[in-house]
């Protein structure tokens, strides 16, 4: 499941970056790029805005659901540690030397 789900993002967020750089700016269409002014009309009476917004909008849905759920996923695996096996030498047995005691003062 959990593999099924990293597969997922990651062909939902290489779609998202492609669906993002089609996207025309400001003022342009992406019509204009497959044949001039008469193809404004490539994605419907609408306009690729609305047809490429809501493929961008569905596309960073899938895409935040997936990473709060790998997200979820990575916390409450159990976390492990390579050093329980590994035996307590002398030397980490042996509690800490007291630090020195501070000069006394003397006056001058």
């Amino acid at each position: 499941m959990l593999t099924a789900v990293i597969i997922l993002h990651v062909i939902v967020s290489i779609f998202l970056v492609i669906v993002v750089l089609l996207q025309a700016g400001k003022g342009a269409s992406i019509g204009a790029a497959f044949g001039g002014a008469s193809s404004q009309t490539l994605f419907g009476s609408a306009g690729p805005a609305t047809f490429l917004a809501k493929i961008t909008a569905a596309c960073a849905v899938i895409f935040m659901m997936t990473s709060l759920y790998l997200t979820y996923m990575a916390a409450s695996r159990a976390t492990g540690t390579i050093m329980k096996d590994v035996p307590v030498t002398k030397q980490e047995a042996q509690p800490a030397a007291q630090p020195a005691a501070a000069p006394q003062d003397t006056p001058r």
